[in-house]
């Protein structure tokens, strides 16, 4: 059977090759020209950037939008000077059939696009204080840590020389949004150039108070908070097994996916695992359980190995940095 369409097996294998040839001919060409296009991009974007017009800001809200997963629209410069429209993905023009959040959002972008940059020349080399108030109001929690992630990246240029944004004033009564924003760099404590303000009303006048330290914490940097301050007096109240067990049972128990015989099991030492299951125990007692007249010495006097107990279950399980930090160790 071979033997007899040998011939038309040749020409099949002919037609083959020449098609392999073509379509490698061809996605070569076509990864060249996608090469070229996007460099041309790039010069295109690095010119509109010494121009004052608004192409340069569109170019970079679209830029966003895409990183960020926004598809099914972008920003196209309008007919009149210093303009901009929106357009689907099918060159459609948008009107009136946004939500009030993707208004919110794509202000915001131009907006923080506009702060860098000046519809005039004087404009760009001018000293900036920008004030923010409130911008996430109809946003859902993935634009807002959007936007959260935007206004940092601005709050870690402050103090720069080249920067032309001098000061950012920030107001909100969202909590999250709060938090988002002032935790920066993990170096809030060490700059000199942050000040929180909470502004309170009550009755008919409202008052203002400064506070040296960021004075909004998460739940778990109170309970470590309170760890650090017992350890370092040496002394032991009647919240400090509730406290000890909410911080294995976030940590380990919601994040590390690690149940009680888990971190049992990281203890080789025999003596060592028998207080480690007093320690889970005793904090699950303190905190599960009401209190009786059963205690004949004071729980200060256990405290400390329990301490030394609990700083162990973060080495073991190879999580001493973050005990280390939570506890304010320097290195």
């Amino acid at each position: 059977m071979i033997k007899e369409n040998e011939t038309f097996i040749a020409q099949y294998n002919k037609n083959k090759q020449d098609c392999d040839n073509a379509i490698s001919s061809l996605s070569s060409k076509i990864n060249e020209c996608t090469s070229k296009i996007s460099t041309l991009n790039e010069e295109l974007k690095n010119l509109n950037k010494k121009d004052v017009s608004t192409k340069a800001a569109v170019d970079n809200i679209n830029d966003i939008l895409r990183n960020y997963g926004f598809m099914n629209f972008q920003i196209v410069s309008a007919k009149d000077e210093n303009t901009y429209t929106l357009q689907r993905q099918n060159g459609s023009f948008i009107k009136d059939d946004l939500s009030e959040g993707e208004v919110t959002f794509i202000t915001f972008l131009y907006y923080m696009q506009l702060v860098h940059g000046s519809l005039n020349d004087d404009g760009i080399q001018k000293e900036k204080v920008l004030v923010i108030d409130d911008p996430i109001s109809s946003l859902d929690s993935n634009i807002l840590f959007i936007v959260s992630s935007l206004i940092k990246e601005e709050l870690k240029k402050l103090g720069d020389a080249n920067n032309k944004i001098k000061q950012i004033i920030i107001l909100t009564h969202n909590i999250y949004f709060y938090k988002e924003i002032s935790f920066i760099d993990g170096r809030e404590n060490t700059r000199n150039d942050l000040s929180y303000w909470i502004i309170r009303k009550e009755e008919r006048t409202s008052s203002i108070q400064k506070y040296d330290k960021n004075p909004i914490s998460s739940s778990y940097d109170l309970y470590w908070r309170e760890i650090r301050e017992h350890e370092n007096e040496g002394k032991c109240n009647i919240y400090t097994q509730n406290i000890m067990r909410r911080i294995i049972e976030h940590y380990f128990k919601i994040l590390g996916k690690y149940n009680d015989m888990a971190l049992l099991d990281k203890f080789e030492n025999p003596n060592e695992k028998i207080i480690a299951r007093s320690l889970i125990s005793w904090i699950n007692d303190g905190s599960h359980s009401l209190p009786d007249d059963l205690f004949i010495e004071e729980p200060e006097q256990s405290t400390k190995n329990y301490f030394e107990i609990f700083k162990k279950i973060f080495e073991k399980t190879d999580q001493k940095s973050h005990y280390e930090m939570m506890m304010g160790v320097q290195n």
